[in-house]
């Protein structure tokens, strides 16, 4: 009898529409997945043993199918940290709207997974409850900030997740660990109850097994909210239509920026191997320029801090979360409560931030970066007139070990260098398994569209799936 943890949502789907599979029997079949497995990957920071499956009365687009949420997505009365200390025992009053969706078409919340603190990092390494392991080996990381999720997914501990994307959040994780993870457009899904990282860069987006899973999930999540003023307010389409086995005629461009000098020759060789492949199947190959791109990781460790620096005020031990108790008065208050409260990372971003939004350096810093930011856009619009989609590695590198970058932040902001800059022009980005190393370790494809354009990312990415079997492969545990 096969494994119900190990097949996907459509195929779940499929068996309780016309075979009467009971959704109590896919949750119990996880649970006890969960129980073997997690132990050695620590991707929950909370399970839900109890979760609620709604009447057949209520049957949604997602009836009786598991759903695991980051830790910084907002579930009525569930305690929700952001893996940090400072937001201990904070249990949201409401729902995000990426939830109520969830709930109203019948998904099944089965707890919060892991993640970087306050989605500050791309290794999963700096949360409150210890790092998440790669479940391909688990001396190494699952990548960030949405490691947790990612290595659920690949280890068959939930069927679909949720993550979030700032600067490659949700699509670096599904590369190290062969999943795939889309991050939709910027306004495409509502950010109301995702807690905020840097607003004008953030997107909640999917992480499964497979690129059908992912038009199931983008159809229920995507669409007009009122509750966020960035949400767009235009039709969504049916994202299972694009679900199309055809690439011919497609132009796909490939930027010599995002081939340089230091990428893993395995990484260069998978992604270069795949897009030989796209060819053979019709697209058309463009060479293409994004002559800023040498300029995205800078731009962003600017941006994004300055307005982590904002949002991370609100977290002063005063209205909910951590607070410490043996202070001597307001301030002294506020000073204990901050730094007990955040970790290292958190601190030193928040740090950058505020130097960087500091009268003396305002222009200097964040103006400018937001100008760079601006020209980043243009290039990307100047390269959508050649071409439909814009190929590129999701990652530099696979999976490294746990432990190996932690002393150097450079080094591992470098890790999010090929994904920054989709969050910085605010495109639609996708990333696929698409190769493995010598030992063992996914190679993830990434493929960026024109904003609002997630079918044809959808249909490249599906037209790829179903001409290779990297996503079927499963890590030994």
């Amino acid at each position: 009898m096969e494994n119900l943890y190990s097949l996907t949502a459509h195929e779940l789907k499929k068996k309780i529409d016309s075979e009467g599979l009971a959704p109590s029997g896919i949750l119990d079949s996880l649970i006890k997945r969960i129980e073997s497995v997690d132990k050695k990957i620590k991707a929950f920071v909370s399970l839900n043993k109890g979760a609620s499956v709604l009447s057949k009365e209520r049957r949604g687009k997602l009836y009786g199918i598991p759903v695991l949420v980051k830790d910084n997505i907002c579930v009525k009365g569930e305690e929700t940290t952001c893996a940090s200390r400072i937001l201990k025992g904070f249990k949201p009053p409401y729902d995000a709207t990426v939830i109520k969706r969830l709930k109203d078409e019948g998904a099944v919340l089965i707890g919060k997974s892991n993640m970087d603190e306050f989605a500050f990092g791309s290794s999963c390494e700096t949360s409150c409850y210890g790092p998440t392991r790669n479940p391909w080996d688990t001396d190494r990381i699952p990548g960030g900030s949405s490691g947790g999720s990612a290595a659920a997914v690949a280890s068959d501990q939930t069927i679909l997740a949720l993550g979030s994307d700032t600067g490659g959040s949700i699509r670096q994780p599904a590369s190290l660990c062969g999943v795939v993870g889309l991050k939709p457009t910027y306004g495409r899904v509502s950010r109301y109850g995702l807690i905020a990282f840097a607003s004008s860069l953030d997107q909640i987006g999917p992480i499964t097994k497979d690129v059908t899973d992912t038009a199931l999930v983008m159809n229920v999540i995507a669409g007009y909210d009122e509750m966020d003023s960035t949400c767009v307010d235009m039709p969504v389409p049916d994202y299972t239509k694009s679900l199309v086995k055809d690439v011919k005629g497609l132009r796909i461009g490939v930027p010599k920026e995002y081939f340089i000098e230091g990428i893993d020759t395995e990484v260069e060789a998978g992604v270069r191997g795949s897009i030989d492949l796209l060819r053979d199947l019709g697209a058309r190959i463009v060479e293409i320029t994004l002559p800023h791109t040498q300029y995205a990781v800078s731009t962003y460790y600017i941006v994004a801090p300055a307005e982590a620096s904002s949002n991370l005020a609100r977290f002063d031990g005063v209205q909910y979360g951590f607070r410490a108790q043996d202070a001597k008065d307001l301030v002294d208050m506020y000073i204990k409560t901050r730094s007990k409260g955040f970790g290292n990372e958190a601190k030193r971003r928040i740090l950058l931030g505020t130097y960087c939004l500091c009268a003396g350096y305002y222009d200097a810093y964040y103006l400018k970066a937001q100008k760079v930011r601006t020209k980043i856009k243009e290039d990307f619009d100047k390269a959508f007139k050649l071409c439909d989609l814009i190929a590129t590695p999701t990652t530099p590198t696979p999976a490294f070990r746990i432990g190996e970058k932690t002393l150097d932040p450079l080094s591992m902001y470098l890790s999010d260098i090929f994904t920054i800059s989709a969050n910085l022009a605010g495109l639609p980005a996708i990333s696929i398994p698409c190769g493995f190393s010598k030992n063992s370790l996914p190679i993830g494809l990434h493929m960026l569209a024109k904003p609002f354009d997630e079918e044809t990312l959808l249909r490249a990415a599906y037209t790829f799936e179903q001409n290779t079997d990297y996503h079927k492969r499963k890590p030994g545990l």
